[in-house]
């Protein structure tokens, strides 16, 4: 479990095909700190620690997880948002984060306002519209964030320059594509009355 509280960036080093899954070699900062089994989130989208080689971590990605997430399109060289699992004895600082990926959204409008960044985004599974919420905790590429200005199937984020700065957010455009996560207890409730 994490809380959407980016920790630091990784760099996309290597990409293996194996069969049906990818593996991504990625260096980060906080590569020798972890060991062989470990769950850490990459985009929001945890991930188990199979190998590690000085700053290096090694993952897979089964054909499940690259057909509900962005990472089947993902190139060396990109910068990786990466969160290990939450502590418990710690402050929760962000919200339920699972590291599991509902759906992908396009990035449709970035505005710079002069201080912060709103980030406007389309949501490709429309179906999932019921759990945007004015206000309510959506994670994005892994990052914990407040929903505002929603119309039908999009909705705003507003980025603040920490946040920019320290994650990909920085280097994301019109037209990119990120990894979604609803919020866990909207979840259980849209089940619960839909039954």
């Amino acid at each position: 479990m994490f809380t959407g509280i980016i920790e630091n960036t990784g760099y996309l080093v290597e990409i293996k095909r194996i069969e049906n899954n990818l593996q991504f070699v990625i260096e980060s900062p906080f590569s020798t700190e972890l060991s062989v089994d470990q769950s850490v989130s990459h985009d929001g989208v945890c991930l188990t620690i199979e190998l590690l080689s000085g700053r290096n971590h090694t993952v897979t990605a089964i054909a499940e997880t690259l057909s509900k997430t962005t990472l089947a399109n993902w190139k060396e060289g990109r910068t990786i948002n990466l969160e290990r699992a939450m502590v418990m004895n710690g402050r929760f600082d962000g919200h339920i984060v699972q590291g599991h990926v509902d759906c992908t959204a396009l990035c449709v409008d970035r505005i710079d306002c002069n201080g912060s960044v709103e980030f406007t985004f389309q949501l490709n599974t429309p179906a999932k519209n019921g759990l945007i919420i004015e206000k309510g905790s959506i994670a994005i590429n892994g990052i914990s964030l407040t929903i505002f200005n929603i119309e039908e199937n999009k909705f705003t984020v507003g980025i603040i320059p920490y946040t920019y700065t320290h994650t990909n957010f920085k280097e994301l455009k019109i037209g990119d594509t990120v990894n979604i996560e609803f919020d866990v207890i909207g979840k259980y409730v849209q089940r619960l009355l839909t039954k």
